[in-house]
């Protein structure tokens, strides 16, 4: 754009409706949103997208209208990577915190953990835990070890929320992460070594400018906190945890694809029940659809946070590995 002299663009008030993420679901509540809904906001971005491309592009410009397109799709592009990607970690710190307190708990739904070596994965008040379902939803598949972490309700809690708020961070960052990483791979000046790191050879090299970035993120979620950290603050980066910013990056774009499935169940549990049949199965075996909602929920912010699988722990790589083993 400045090489074409169209750097004024960006600094459009219009250029943010012509980029602008379009979901398909409320934020807030998760609820489906209308198709005309959807349709009137598609028109009025196409709309806006003619009129910046009938501005700034053409024969008064040294930028051509599809050179101009393709940077504004481009642009547009990377914004509905980062919001799709965010959505499904803001949706369940919302769920987390419509559905639980913090200093009180209801029967039968506390985010209590006791640490314990070989306990077995927990069934639900109803006597129907997961893992009834089979070995893909029981203890089978967890970590032999068990929860490892010993929280109450209100630091397990905070523990979550801690979590996903960073994740949440770490969302929105995701291109300066993927730019740092890049540098790190390729940097001239920083070596690595062919290592056997338990998971088969990888290369371990160390990630200063992922590390400098990740740090930041980790300072500014605990600023955002008003409250003390709960768990380690340490962030493995170069070593047999994360040997390199690739792992790394890989490791966190996992996030939003695990997170999705459940606040998409949750979210349609009213659907799946308006189907009679199901909607008598669910009564049977849980209650109610709330009680349904409610043991997916603290079942995974308890579970998902425990501290196990291998190299568990409440350490900011430890938090994702627990969660990815749930």
């Amino acid at each position: 754009l400045e090489q074409k002299g169209a750097a004024d663009i960006l600094d459009d008030d219009r250029l943010v409706m012509a980029t602008m993420y379009i979901s398909s679901k409320n934020e807030v509540t998760g609820e489906t949103i209308e198709r005309h809904a959807i349709e009137k906001c598609v028109d009025v971005k196409r709309k806006t997208v003619n009129d910046l491309l009938d501005e700034y592009s053409g024969d008064d410009n040294n930028i051509s209208r599809e050179d101009l397109q393709l940077c504004i799709d481009s642009i547009s592009d990377a914004i509905a990577v980062v919001e799709s990607n965010v959505a499904p970690v803001q949706r369940m710190i919302r769920l987390l915190e419509e559905n639980f307190k913090q200093n009180s708990h209801e029967k039968g739904f506390s985010l209590e953990l006791r640490g314990n070596s070989g306990s077995s994965f927990s069934s639900s008040r109803y006597g129907y835990g997961f893992g009834a379902f089979g070995s893909g939803f029981g203890s089978s598949l967890r970590d032999s070890s068990g929860p490892t972490l010993s929280h109450s309700h209100s630091t397990q809690y905070t523990f979550v929320w801690q979590s996903l708020t960073l994740w949440r961070e770490v969302q929105r960052n995701m291109h300066r992460l993927w730019v740092c990483a890049d540098s790190d791979l390729l940097s001239v000046t920083t070596s690595y070594q062919l290592l056997n790191t338990g998971q088969g050879l990888n290369r371990v090299q160390s990630c200063p400018r992922v590390g400098k970035v990740m740090r930041q993120l980790l300072t500014k979620t605990q600023k955002a906190a008003g409250s003390p950290w709960v768990g380690l603050s340490v962030i493995h980066l170069g070593d047999r945890d994360v040997p390199n910013a690739l792992v790394f990056i890989d490791k966190y774009t996992q996030i939003p694809r695990f997170l999705k499935p459940i606040v998409d169940f949750c979210d349609d549990i009213p659907g799946l029940c308006s189907n009679e049949k199901i909607k008598a199965y669910v009564e049977e075996q849980f209650g109610s659809e709330r009680n349904l909602k409610m043991t997916v929920l603290s079942d995974y912010f308890k579970h998902g946070f425990d501290g196990s699988g291998d190299d568990g722990g409440s350490c900011i790589d430890g938090r994702l590995t627990s969660s990815w083993n749930w």
